[in-house]
């Protein structure tokens, strides 16, 4: 068998520059696994990128780095997107018809500490599409995402498999009514934002990504010593976590200083280190400052 190809840049990097110009220099069919957080074009204050583009802009650039994207991928690799409401429907299209790919689930992340609005309802979500290439060659380990089952849980049945079960799709509209609130077993994930108070927080970037949630995405979707590829790497999460779970990592990063601080937290991680956060997220991971009393 043939060896698959390699990226022509060097591996285990982040490389500072523009994202099109750089995934421009990888070798197609490459990639294991693409994460993409990109800017959601709601007028951000980035230091070095300008959020606030017309639609046809922003579509029309998203349309070069999804062909990108889709080039890169392996024949049987991955592609998760993240996306605000704004644009989810056309990026949806744009990956989907656009550029092929399968879209095996439409994954909502639920957080707290959603920002207020004051005439509409507050926002406390984000959209993360599961692309693959090929609808019938792909990688799914659901032996790293299983889960207890009701059957396990609550009825004691004795037919419920020991290994717990895929997680389903399930909706939940008020997570206040459940005691033990969003179960692990479905589609809105419920993982936290990474908030000022939180002990992971790398305090410089405005839109951290928990290491939990992408802890999830690359455990289920890569290998040991697979390639993870993120194109917008932002705060830097998917190639520490990537580092931690033993995965080689290609990274982008547009701002000089964001991609210096992101190194930062690179030197700091190492292959076996626990993912920051707590696994269940209802507990554990967070540290907030003592409150003083009142008197």
């Amino acid at each position: 068998m043939p060896a698959a190809p390699t990226p022509s840049l060097a591996l285990d990097r982040l490389y500072q520059g523009d994202c099109l110009e750089n995934i421009r220099q990888v070798e197609s069919g490459s990639i294991d696994l693409v994460f993409a957080d990109p800017p959601f074009n709601i007028g951000y204050a980035y230091d070095v990128y300008d959020d606030s583009r017309s639609a046809d802009q922003y579509l029309a650039w998203t349309e070069l780095w999804a062909k990108e994207v889709t080039r890169v991928l392996k024949p049987t690799g991955t592609f998760w997107l993240a996306i605000g409401d704004e644009y989810a429907a056309e990026l949806k299209v744009a990956f989907h018809r656009g550029q092929g790919l399968t879209l095996r689930n439409w994954v909502i992340w639920y957080y707290t500490f959603g920002v207020h609005c004051k005439k509409k309802f507050s926002r406390s979500h984000v959209h993360l599409f599961y692309f693959v290439k090929d609808g019938k060659r792909f990688l799914f380990n659901d032996h790293d995402i299983r889960v207890p089952s009701a059957r396990q849980l609550v009825y004691a049945d004795a037919r419920a498999d020991p290994k717990g079960r895929v997680p389903d799709d399930t909706w939940i509209l008020r997570p206040q009514d459940l005691p033990e609130g969003f179960a692990p077993d479905s589609d809105t994930w419920y993982v936290p934002r990474v908030c000022g108070t939180f002990k992971e927080r790398a305090g410089w970037h405005g839109c951290q990504m928990p290491e939990q949630l992408l802890g999830r995405i690359i455990r289920t979707c890569s290998n040991e010593g697979d390639i993870v590829l993120d194109p917008f790497a932002g705060s830097g999460t998917t190639l520490v976590v990537a580092k931690k779970l033993g995965r080689k990592y290609l990274g982008f990063e547009l701002s000089p200083d964001y991609a210096a601080q992101i190194e930062s937290r690179l030197e700091a991680a190492h292959v076996g280190q626990p993912l920051e956060g707590g696994a269940e997220p209802l507990v554990g991971g967070k540290v907030a400052p003592a409150r003083a009393k009142r008197a």
